[in-house]
């Protein structure tokens, strides 16, 4: 599964999503959205505009976690 840390960034800095979505030029749904992790897509061009807002990579901003596998009997 893929998880989103903008919430974890922005926390650290002391950030908003108004903040988040106006100083990258995106729409603040969308920032929100991703902020709470309930996107099921990213966009190119959010992830592009996220990663220069905060100067980070997109390994910064997005991370990979395993789904448990159901034991084997």
């Amino acid at each position: 599964m893929i998880r989103s840390k903008l919430r974890e960034i922005a926390d650290s800095r002391g950030l908003s999503i108004r903040q988040i979505a106006t100083g990258a030029d995106c729409h603040f749904e969308v920032v929100r959205r991703m902020y709470n992790d309930t996107m099921e897509r990213y966009p190119r061009d959010l992830l592009d505009k996220l990663c220069e807002f905060l100067e980070v990579e997109v390994g910064d901003l997005l991370e990979y976690e395993k789904k448990e596998s159901p034991p084997v009997n």
